[in-house]
């Protein structure tokens, strides 16, 4: 046994005494880099290595220090080989004193310091110019010096001190490209700063491992982390003037990746040799070349050996050889030769075969004949090789990729959905993830014509800058947003949802006006209202101050019915008065906890305080709203109101609005693409059937009203809603927030207009804008675009069923009885002149428009139009 606890071996560590030696540090224990037992250590004194007459003698041993180091010399032309690996005192090698320890064996070339004989097969003649023999004296002296650098180095790296300063550094948990989907699997786009997908190393195709090999670094089997034959060989080629060669192992390139090594200095090159022994020691062959397989850089931005086969070839690495679709060796072998430049630069066009076919094909060949060498092809192999065809390179990675488009919003929903799942910013950064979204791109498309102002087709064309839209189409079915329009700059402001471009807060939000009538109704369903209920206009708050529909004269309210004026009509006109009292009778908590279970999940009070009604409960939303948000005075989300719409759609099956359907990623141990998450297709029923059918039946009578009957008989509910834009330098309360919300039953659409950034008073030809005009139009036109787009079945809404108990609710008088005067009531007609109709013909503007929640059909006496539908004013 020697000191280290191993057996001897034949190739013994020696104490080779001197009169320079240094005692043996005992002290210290040797690195486990130096722990193999491949080869003896010998402890050289102070030997005058280079005194050996190696020139002229024949097979000579020399004696080194006059003991058993056993120096041999390797034949007559005076090549020392030391056997082992040697620690070296002061002792003056080729003439140059330094106080190394030499880790691994060193071949010095022949011929350095012997003399010439006259005469001898290869050896210049005596006439030779003393110039031209200056001329090599200086390039063997200046070579020697750079061996003896290289050497003095190796000692360095074995040198105690310096090898324990230097740490190993952890393996990098490589960066890959997140692949985001749309619904139907077409990229949406890749996020990441490098496409790479990070595969383990004992599923990766032979071939390829093996291709590398050959190609980088043919003694990786052999070597512990640092070839010294290619160090000697490099030095000597740059030395002397030959192409520069790094010498580098698959080891050495990736300590020098993992250590952030990037400049080039002797310092660089030891920590280099220093990092890639410490991995020897700590990880297997098979660990290293995975980790160098996942990292390396393979040219046309793709990294990792994964992305380069699938790039390059559209094959995966994974797939075992000789199965349909495997990497062959003839890809592999193109895709090993990129490595060693996959760029070009000013002096070599590199070696990626879609920029330099030629370069690329040479390097194929110094492969395949390499692989051969090492036995990882056969001759008929070999013989039968075939430069393989790669993919023809692209203009752009992702064409279709969200970069500066409006869909690229999508992406800050799809993080915090991906957060919620428990994949934090670090892992996302990380990348690897396959995320499919929910996104239809048909959908995707109609939404933005509809709604973007760039759009020439689109209502927002021609309005000024300064307004913006918002729409959403939700399927309401599952909760899937197919469609998500929330302004152009994908790094901008988000008008949907008003999340953050890091998706971790909510920023705020728009007032609902009348489309938050639908949670009252279906609060007020719940308790037993019924739409024949009956309701007075004229009754004023308890504070003495009146409800305000809008300035509109109270005898054309309700056809001059006032003071008994119908749910039912009430909600078609979208007078406010009967939801104020509403509210006021059940508790404006149950309109509030009737808004949550449909999907909306934070309101701002009237201090623009956000209030979270998933965490607060009635005692908070008592002291911080009043009977108004039966009517929508305080602010909500857009898309949290999208849902809300979706679940009246639906029927009262509440399903959550996301963006992700599907989050696949590799598994780092085995490879397998798994499936980390995805939606869920089972809603939650929040509202009874038979109530939502009968507010449903109403709701449909809107989109007749409005006009917006969709294309192909396609049966849909609506609902407007309009709030105020309140100048305080104008006496006059104009609009700033408008709605227009609903669908079909297999469509949900929800639609806002506002201002870009400020509130600002809208218009539409110069009047004042409604729910019912410019959002109307936005939401006919997209949900038409979109059902022919997605080709839709026709589906009809429940058959109505009227739920409630018309004398349970209500504070209106006892109508008139009816005059004898007019014949037609005797059958059930109304006797009522021109514009003094029932709901949609009003007879007179501004009955139900305007500020404060109340709704916008300005009727001009004709059922279902305004004057919205035509240029001219008041038509």
């Amino acid at each position: 046994m020697n000191s280290y606890g191993d057996s001897q071996s034949p190739r013994a560590r020696a104490s080779v005494p001197g009169s320079g030696a240094s005692p043996p540090d005992d002290s210290r224990p040797a690195p486990d880099a130096y722990r193999r037992g491949a080869g003896g250590r010998a402890s050289v004194g102070s030997a005058s290595v280079g005194s050996a007459s190696a020139g002229r003698a024949p097979v000579g041993s020399a004696s080194v220090g006059g003991t058993t180091g056993s120096a041999r010399v390797g034949g007559t032309t005076g090549s020392a080989r030391v056997g082992g690996r040697a620690s070296v005192g002061n002792a003056p090698v080729g003439g140059i004193t330094g106080s190394a320890r030499v880790g691994a064996r060193a071949s010095v070339r022949p011929g350095l310091d012997g003399p010439e004989s006259p005469g001898s097969p290869g050896r210049p003649s005596l006439e030779r110019s003393k110039a031209a023999k200056k001329r090599r004296r200086a390039n063997i002296l200046t070579a020697a010096a750079a061996v003896v650098v290289i050497l003095l180095g190796a000692g360095v790296v074995g040198g105690t001190y310096f090898f324990d300063s230097v740490e190993l550094p952890a393996a990098k948990t490589e960066d890959q490209s997140n692949v985001i989907q749309y619904g139907n699997g077409a990229p949406l786009a890749k996020i990441g700063d490098q496409n790479r997908t990070v595969v383990p190393e004992s599923r990766i195709n032979k071939y390829v491992k093996d291709a590398v090999i050959a190609a980088e670094d043919q003694n990786f089997r052999d070597h512990h982390g640092i070839d010294m034959k290619g160090i000697v060989r490099a030095a000597w080629n740059n030395f002397t003037g030959g192409a520069t060669q790094g010498a580098s192992t698959i080891t050495q390139q990736y300590a020098r990746h993992v250590a952030d090594l990037k400049d080039i200095s002797i310092n660089r090159k030891l920590r280099e040799a220093v990092i890639a022994r410490k991995l020897e020691s700590q990880y297997s062959k098979d660990d290293i070349l995975g980790l160098y397989l996942n990292y390396v850089d393979m040219g046309s931005g793709r990294y990792g050996i994964e992305a380069a086969a699938q790039g390059y070839f559209g094959k995966s690495t994974l797939t075992p050889i000789n199965e349909k679709n495997a990497v062959t060796p003839y890809e592999a072998a193109v895709l090993a030769g990129i490595i060693k430049q996959p760029y070009p630069d000013k002096i070599s066009k590199g070696f990626d075969p879609t920029q330099n076919p030629t370069g690329a094909k040479d390097r194929w060949e110094y492969t395949m004949k390499a692989m051969l060498g090492l036995g990882a092809i056969t001759q008929e192999q070999y013989d039968k090789r075939v430069f393989p065809k790669p993919k023809p390179r692209s203009a752009s990675t992702c064409k279709t990729c969200a970069a500066d488009t409006a869909v690229g919003m999508v992406i800050r929903h799809v993080r915090a959905e991906l957060a919620a799942m428990g994949i934090d910013a670090n892992e996302f950064e990380r990348g690897g993830l396959t995320v499919t979204t929910t996104i239809d791109p048909d959908v995707q498309k109609a939404a933005e014509r509809a709604g973007s102002r760039s759009s020439k087709t689109s209502p927002m064309n021609g309005k000024p800058k300064s307004y913006q839209a918002a729409v959403i189409g939700i399927d309401p079915t599952s909760g899937r947003v197919l469609g998500y329009y929330a302004g152009d700059d994908p790094t901008g402001y988000d008008y949907g949802g008003y999340l953050s471009d890091d998706g971790t807060k909510i920023l705020g939000g728009q007032s609902p006006g009348s489309t938050m009538k639908i949670y009252t109704l279906a609060a007020g369903l719940k308790e037993g209202l019924s739409f024949d209920s009956i309701w007075n206009g004229e009754l004023k708050r308890p504070n003495g101050k009146e409800i305000n529909n809008a300035g509109a004269d109270p005898g054309r309210i309700c056809s001059g019915k006032i003071k008994f004026c119908d749910l039912e009509t009430s909600t078609i006109k979208s007078y406010n008065f009967p939801f104020y009292w509403i509210a006021d009778t059940i508790g404006r908590d149950k309109v509030i906890s009737a808004a949550k279970s449909a999907g909306v999940k934070h309101m701002f009070n009237d201090d623009g305080k956000m209030i979270d009604l998933t965490k607060t409960n009635a005692s908070t939303w008592g002291k911080s709203f009043d009977n108004e948000v039966a009517f929508g005075q305080y602010r909500v989300v857009p898309l949290e109101h999208a849902e809300g719409v979706s679940t009246i759609v639906n029927q009262g099956v509440h399903h959550k609005a996301h963006f992700i359907k599907q989050v696949k990623r590799v598994n780092p141990e085995t490879g397998k693409t798994e499936v980390f998450g995805q939606d869920k297709a089972e809603g939650k029923r929040v509202f009874d059937a038979d109530q939502m059918s009968n507010l449903t039946g109403v709701m449909k009578k809107i989109v007749q009203t409005n006009n917006r009957n969709l294309d192909n008989g396609r049966e849909a509910i609506a609902k407007s809603g309009t709030w105020e834009f309140d100048d305080e330098k104008d006496d006059d309360v104009g609009s700033g927030d408008c709605w227009f919300v609903g669908g079909t039953p297999n469509l949900s659409a929800t639609v806002w207009v506002g201002g870009k950034g400020n509130k600002v008073e809208l218009k539409d030809n110069g009047r004042d804008m409604f729910g019912s005009g410019t959002p109307a139009r936005i939401w006919e036109k997209f949900l038409n675009e979109a059902t022919d787009a997605m080709n839709l079945k026709k589906v009809d809404f429940p058959q109505r069923i009227p739920t409630g108990d018309p004398a349970k609710f209500g504070n209106g008088e006892r109508p008139p009885a009816p005059q004898n005067d007019c014949a037609l009531q005797l059958i059930g007609i109304e006797c009522n002149g021109p514009g003094n109709g029932g709901p949609g013909n009003n007879g007179g503007p501004g009955n139900n428009g305007g500020g404060q929640g109340n709704d916008d059909q300005q009727d001009n006496g004709n059922v279902g139009t305004f004057p919205f539908n035509t240029t001219t004013p008041g038509t």
